[in-house]
């Protein structure tokens, strides 16, 4: 598998390509870095250039200003600066394989919020997510299997992770054509696998039947690779923390 990333530096006025992972299995995967939300991305310039390394994608979904983060991946952050709420690396970073412990700390009192031991496979892709409030965080690391989705479909791939922070269980619909590909119901911390969508316009919707209700419709590509982020706080008056609907493009797969 050949990936090259098309990655933004942090003044946004020049963009580089640089080959990431190379000669990995028999498919082509080519990142499409670009800002898919009203997410926002703190970047850094990482090549993983060998076989000894693997790919962590980080965001902070933790909706309080006062807790940006950083992730440790063993001793060593995974970005130059902190990711503030609704902030993610923007890109695959390369972080060493092996049995390594994952640290979700704050950046301001440098106070431990989260630690977990997690095994990253060589020339594979991972994602980090920070979820939690009010002083009860966890970071939750998944294997994104990039390697295994099909790449001769056409399809789009979707997934989300309902990073609300409270004990409903919201349905989360995803509806193509009025027909529901997915239809699930979703506690805190779930982070759904990747399902296969006809590309073109896919409804979104997150609902509890009492302080959830957001919806919102986007437009999926084929071959593209996406990921559906829900999060914020139920009831708020503080519109930077509603409950909102938000995605990024993981990348491009192609054969």
């Amino acid at each position: 598998m050949l990936l090259r990333e098309n990655i933004k530096n942090l003044n946004k006025t020049s963009i580089m390509k640089s080959k990431f992972f190379r000669n990995v299995e028999k498919k082509l995967l080519i990142l499409l870095l670009f800002f898919a939300t009203v997410f926002s991305a703190c970047q850094k310039n990482n090549n993983v250039t060998n076989t000894t390394t693997s790919g962590l994608m980080a965001f902070n979904l933790i909706p309080e200003s006062a807790t940006p983060v950083f992730f440790g991946v063993s001793t060593v952050s995974l970005t130059a600066s902190p990711l503030s709420y609704s902030n993610y690396t923007g890109t695959y970073l390369s972080v060493n394989s092996g049995n390594l412990p994952v640290v979700l700390y704050n950046a301001n009192s440098q106070a431990v919020l989260a630690s977990t031991n997690f095994l990253f496979q060589s020339q594979k892709y991972y994602s980090a997510f920070a979820i939690g409030a009010n002083g009860n965080y966890k970071n939750i690391i998944t294997d994104d299997h990039l390697d295994s989705l099909p790449t001769t479909t056409g399809n789009a791939f979707v997934r989300f992770i309902n990073a609300i922070p409270d004990s409903s269980n919201p349905l989360v619909t995803i509806t193509l054509n009025g027909t529901n590909v997915v239809n699930e119901d979703a506690p805190f911390g779930t982070v759904s696998n990747f399902t296969g969508i006809t590309p073109g316009d896919i409804s979104l919707k997150v609902d509890n039947d009492s302080t959830i209700s957001v919806s919102r419709t986007i437009t999926v590509a084929k071959n593209s690779v996406y990921t559906i982020l829900i999060s914020g706080i139920p009831n708020t008056t503080d519109t930077t923390y509603a409950v909102k609907i938000n995605y990024i493009q993981n990348g491009m797969i192609s054969p």
